[in-house]
């Protein structure tokens, strides 16, 4: 059985690593194979069109102002920003506003991002503590058509891997527009019979804004691997620290009105910090009659939040800055084996069994307050949050013939919460089972194409506190508790082809429902009940190898969202996205110079839910160009927002009050595109 560990990121080229079965289970043959173009054909390798894979050598290429928009590499994805560098950002994906994570499963190195119960949103995800240099692949699936996948997957899941060697030790340095600076150094020598990564990450931006984000963080990385992804095993431990200030979003009145300017900020006391250290190991054993993986981890997250989106309000004497702490420990145990069941003699038709377990255990405290200029003045709520998960799950995958493939599963899902909170009203203890199947039919009869049939459930974790709640934290009115855990339906049907030579075509047209768009609200320290929900929408992907030295992407997405619970205000879902496409040119083996120039198309949605209001569309062209100095040394120039458009990053609709305003105003508040800037960065290896 053929099988693909992890990708090592070599600069302008992506080798892959195959390993073969010999005579005896323990003894393999390692095999290098040089993969042309920027995106290997998912032929056979997928279970559906919209999942598959982005390597080292395309993620090198693309051109990202701020971590998590390395995401992005998933066609129909976007990762904008309302906020200070430091903050999660906002992300959008088959028709959702998923705010800071909610319905996008996140995953780094075997760990999840998303925090639950966090004090400013569900699925809290929070990237900045990733290092690009260290990616080696993005795995990408999108819908619930997978029972490996269990919270916040129901719209995607992205799963990033880092390399356990590199190809040679380098250190860059970066220099920008607005006093940006980002230096890092990484290698991994050989030690004690493995290898041992390291990897240190200072930056700090101080943004165009008139309040400087001054944001600076420091990251490090030391991992010690034996072996390779498919045997062997490694423990990494990471850490992370940043801290800035906030540049929320503003009204359009009073950039308008000519009393605020683009960049400028209300409240010049928002802001905030993270830190984040984890633990973590992976073993994984394979022979030719089974496949055993095993991962641990161990993260504690701290963060601090200081935000003022109404401005003054609700308190006009004060101002409505409240803060967000967050401490939390997550702990997590997965495992899964795979049997080779049965195989026939001419190999045309095979069966996989695989059993697996989740489990994991988040210890929270965290809380929301009234402050001014970062001073408490108030406490809406303070709680102690254990929030507990299980899972297990059983897949069939069977190949009945060369050209006919199935994947079938079925995921059992147990939650258990408990609060102890600051009012006693709102303590209490709750938990929340559900079941999630999944069947995916793969049918290729033609030698370049697939088609593809896909159904599954998934699902989302609500807020802890909403489940035991009784009455709201800030006017104690009584309030419904609400269900742990929200079903979501999906079902799909795609197309890949390799038809056209040097180019991979897929399509895809779904429907995902949701029982309840039940969210909590961190700003408010209550859960809002949403009504049931249906989208559906179609996505195009290409990706073509125009000659040796040239790839071009296009990505293309539209999504049709409404909720369906017959709302008298309108069926929009506010900030639902619709339409989004990227194109991108890839220019490579062109002797020294290497490039690339990515065009962004993020669409309007609606902002309220009768569709009076909506935002405007942003288009961003970001681009790279990279000279080799020899063997060693690479010089690259970044620009971003190459046009230099006056778009807005993201836009909401709410009611706020200026200092110099009698009363609340509706009104469009929105967050600039940042302008036309350069970073130039110098790259050496030894």
């Amino acid at each position: 059985m053929t099988l693909r560990p992890a990708l090592r990121p070599i600069p302008f080229a992506l080798a892959a690593l195959f390993f073969h079965a010999s005579s005896t289970a323990d003894d393999f043959v390692l095999q290098r194979v040089l993969v042309e173009g920027s995106r290997t054909s998912q032929i056979g390798m997928t279970d559906s069109a919209s999942s598959g894979s982005v390597g080292a050598r395309e993620l090198e290429n693309r051109t990202v102002y701020r971590p998590g928009e390395l995401l992005e590499a998933t066609p129909g994805l976007i990762a904008s920003q309302h906020s200070g560098e430091g903050k999660a950002n906002q992300f959008y994906l088959r028709g959702f506003n998923l705010d800071h994570g909610t319905d996008l499963a996140t995953w780094v190195d075997g760990m999840p991002v998303n925090q639950r119960s966090h004090a400013h949103g569900q699925g809290w995800t929070d990237l900045n503590f990733l290092i690009p240099e260290l990616v080696t692949r993005l795995d990408y699936r999108k819908g619930p058509y997978s029972v490996t996948d269990g919270d916040f997957s129901s719209a995607g899941k992205a799963s990033l891997t880092y390399a356990n060697r590199l190809l040679a030790p380098m250190a860059s340095l970066t220099l920008g527009q607005d006093r940006y600076a980002r230096t890092v150094l990484a290698g991994s020598p050989e030690a004690a019979g493995g290898n041992l990564l390291y990897a240190l990450e200072l930056m700090k931006n101080d943004g165009p804004w008139t309040r400087p984000d001054g944001y600076r963080k420091v990251n490090a990385v030391l991992r010690y691997s034996r072996g390779y992804s498919n045997n062997g095993w490694h423990v990494t431990a990471m850490h992370y620290r940043g801290h800035w200030n906030a540049s929320d979003q503003i009204p359009l009145r009073a950039v308008t009105g000519g009393q605020l300017g683009r960049f400028d900020t209300i409240d010049p006391s928002d802001g905030g910090e993270a830190e984040r250290s984890s633990i973590s190991g992976s073993w994984r054993r394979t022979t030719q009659e089974s496949a055993t993986g095993l991962s641990a981890y161990v993260i504690r997250n701290r963060g601090d939040l200081y935000s003022n989106f109404t401005y003054f309000l609700n308190d006009p004497a004060n101002g409505d800055q409240f803060s967000q702490p967050d401490r939390r420990v997550t702990t997590g145990l997965d495992g899964s084996h795979t049997w080779h069941a049965w195989k026939s003699a001419d190999g045309a038709m095979a069966s996989d069994m695989t059993v697996g377990f989740q489990l994991q255990n988040d210890n929270i405290f965290n809380g929301l307050h009234d402050t001014r200029a970062r001073r408490r003045l108030a406490t809406t709520r303070e709680d102690h949050i254990v929030e507990t998960s299980g899972a297990v799950y059983l897949e069939h995958a069977t190949k009945w013939s060369e050209a006919l493939r199935t994947v079938v599963g079925v995921r059992a899902n147990r939650y258990a919460f408990r609060v102890d909170s600051d009012r006693p009203e709102n303590t209490g203890r709750a938990h929340d089972t559900l079941a999630t199947p999944a069947l995916s039919i793969a049918y290729g009869p033609w030698q370049h194409t697939e088609l593809y049939a896909n159904y599954g459930h998934g699902f989302h974790s609500n807020d802890a506190r909403g489940t035991v709640a009784s009455v709201d934290p800030k006017t104690l009115e009584p309030v419904d508790r609400t269900p742990g855990l929200v079903r979501s339906r999906g079902m799909e049907l795609g197309l890949r082809t390799v038809a056209i030579p040097q180019m991979e075509t897929t399509v895809s047209v779904y429907r995902l429902d949701f029982d309840s768009e039940l969210t909590y609200i961190g700003d408010a320290g209550n859960t809002e009940a949403g009504d049931p929900s249906r989208r559906y929408g179609v996505e195009l992907s290409n990706s073509y190898r125009a000659n040796r030295w040239l790839s071009v992407n296009f990505d293309a997405a539209y999504a049709h969202a409404r909720s369906r619970g017959g709302n008298p205000a309108g069926d929009r879902i506010p900030g639902a996205v619709e339409g989004v496409a990227q194109l991108g040119l890839t220019v490579d083996r062109a002797g020294p110079w290497s490039g690339a120039l990515r065009l962004r198309y993020f669409g309007p949605r609606p902002l309220i839910e009768d569709n009076s209001v909506r935002s405007q569309p942003s288009v961003t062209l970001n681009g790279r160009a990279a000279y080799r100095i020899g063997k060693d040394m690479r010089l690259e120039l970044e620009g971003f927002n190459l046009t230099n458009r006056r778009d807005s990053a993201i836009d909401y609709y709410y009611a706020s009050r200026l200092a110099s305003e009698a009363d609340a105003v509706e009104d469009i508040h929105f967050h600039p595109i940042e302008p036309r800037s350069f970073r130039l960065t110098l790259v050496k290896t030894w």
